[in-house]
């Protein structure tokens, strides 16, 4: 499908990878239509986006009102007559230790992150099916290949998306459905405010855990999909490395993810009350919708992807041995 003149419905468009692609698509002279729940922002983004000459519409949407996300498509072909790409983003996380995890955030996360993508889904096949033709893209994570602690809802959801993805492909392919296409993102760390504005009852800052991308790179692995439809994508060079061991050997793979998160993912010395971030009610300040989240993602990348595998590959070992060791000991 061509990226020019196409129409394209981006969720969590107002900041991180949702606004990047936003910008990316709008440069290849792109109609956009941006939703979140930042209004201001969105309406913000629509004049840049047309600055960078492509058309745009701004909708301000929950995509856990099923509603709400079925009247976010009717805008998209009121104003554009058709809808070509639809991209679900939008996400929420919970950083807490799973048994204090509040019940009411845990739902919160599975109704944004699992039920706002079928909702997206369901009303961007709704018209495509009607045409023929069209690119559903689902922004997962490698959260959903690999679970790390202290964030079970996200992963649980992620892992949803993952097979809602296998599951629409496989009943598009039985319909002779040959020219929709269904893709999915499995992003690895980016630099987002996503970690800002997660809740997290964790009683430490959560910060990006190294190697942390741009979220550019995950805007242009989204625009390519459209131009060469593939099933499943990993973004990050460290990531694409972490989804072929977790393959090739599981146990290792988690536990050297569950040392890395201890150590680089959860700060050691900053403290943090616990908080619901803006999982419930968007972050108020205009100056928050920003691509970057402020981890400096490009300059880190480079340092550490070159010996990333190598200490995957040895610590994970040590952090496999070290937790058999102390389930035998329990036993």
């Amino acid at each position: 499908m061509s990226v020019k003149s196409s129409v394209v419905v981006i969720t969590g468009a107002s900041s991180g990878i949702g606004r990047a692609t936003a910008l990316r698509f709008a440069k290849k002279g792109a109609s956009v239509v941006l939703a979140s729940r930042r209004e201001t922002a969105l309406q913000e983004l629509a004049v840049r986006c047309q600055e960078l000459g492509g058309s745009a519409l701004a909708v301000p949407t929950d995509v856990s009102d099923a509603a709400a996300v079925q009247a976010l498509a009717d805008a998209a072909i009121r104003k554009f007559g058709r809808i070509d790409v639809w991209v679900n983003n939008a996400a929420i996380s919970v950083y807490s230790p799973f048994l204090e995890m509040p019940l009411d955030d845990l739902r919160r996360v599975l109704d944004v992150n699992i039920l706002g993508y079928v909702y997206g889904a369901r009303a961007a096949l709704l018209e495509m099916t009607k045409e023929g033709r069209g690119s559903l893209i689902n922004v997962a994570s490698i959260v959903g290949e690999i679970p790390q602690p202290y964030t079970a809802a996200y992963g649980m959801s992620k892992a949803a998306v993952r097979a809602l993805g296998v599951s629409l492909r496989s009943e598009l392919w039985l319909a002779k459905q040959k020219r929709i296409k269904v893709s999915t993102v499995l992003p690895a760390t980016i630099d987002t405010r996503f970690f800002q504005h997660s809740a997290n009852y964790t009683g430490r800052k959560v910060v990006a855990m190294p190697p942390v991308y741009p979220a550019e790179l995950v805007a242009k692995a989204i625009v390519d999909l459209v131009k060469d439809p593939k099933d499943e994508v990993t973004v990050g060079a460290l990531g694409k490395t972490m989804v072929k061991q977790h393959r090739a050997a599981p146990g290792p793979l988690e536990a050297q993810m569950a040392v890395q998160v201890e150590r680089t993912h959860l700060s050691r010395t900053e403290p943090v009350a616990a908080n619901p971030g803006t999982i419930y009610e968007p972050a108020a300040d205009p100056a928050d919708a920003t691509v970057s989240g402020g981890w400096h993602g490009a300059s880190r990348t480079a340092r550490r992807v070159v010996v990333g595998p190598l200490l995957l590959a040895g610590g994970g070992a040590l952090a496999w041995r070290a937790l058999g060791r102390r389930g035998a000991k329990r036993s």
